[in-house]
């Protein structure tokens, strides 16, 4: 692109600034990223859960180990961001397959539905919260 192409580009009133901190994304954006997110999260959330799976299960001395470990503070929170995830995705999931099936398409049932999304995620989250703690 010439000097004369890129100059008729900033010429017309297309936004040239992407800094991604300067625009406001609506609730159901929002809603989408924390559901990708917390997919990544569930990914490196299962090595955890399988190696505290794998070594409690190859004796009662490393069962008792796990059990000991999953008592401290650090074990404990990091199995809460593992649960959150997976309960935000799941409730997050289910709209996605709601709006499959017709139900929510238009503009404000995707803000109803992301705003049904955060409450009921942060209910369960916060369920599961008093259960480990």
């Amino acid at each position: 692109m010439g000097q004369k192409e890129c100059e008729e580009a900033v010429s017309d009133n297309r936004p040239v600034n992407l800094d991604l901190s300067q625009f406001s994304f609506p609730l159901p954006a929002i809603t989408s990223v924390i559901h990708r997110a917390t997919g990544l999260i569930l990914f490196v959330g299962v090595a955890f859960v399988l190696w505290a799976f794998q070594e409690s299960l190859s004796g009662e001395e490393s069962f008792n180990a796990i059990k000991s470990v999953m008592q401290g503070f650090l074990a404990k929170l990091i199995l809460w961001g593992i649960l959150s995830a997976l309960l935000y995705h799941l409730v997050a999931g289910t709209k996605h397959l709601l709006m499959d099936m017709g139900i929510g398409e238009t503009l404000e049932g995707g803000k109803l539905g992301a705003k049904i999304t955060l409450v009921v995620s942060i209910v369960l989250i916060l369920i599961t919260g008093v259960w480990i703690w």
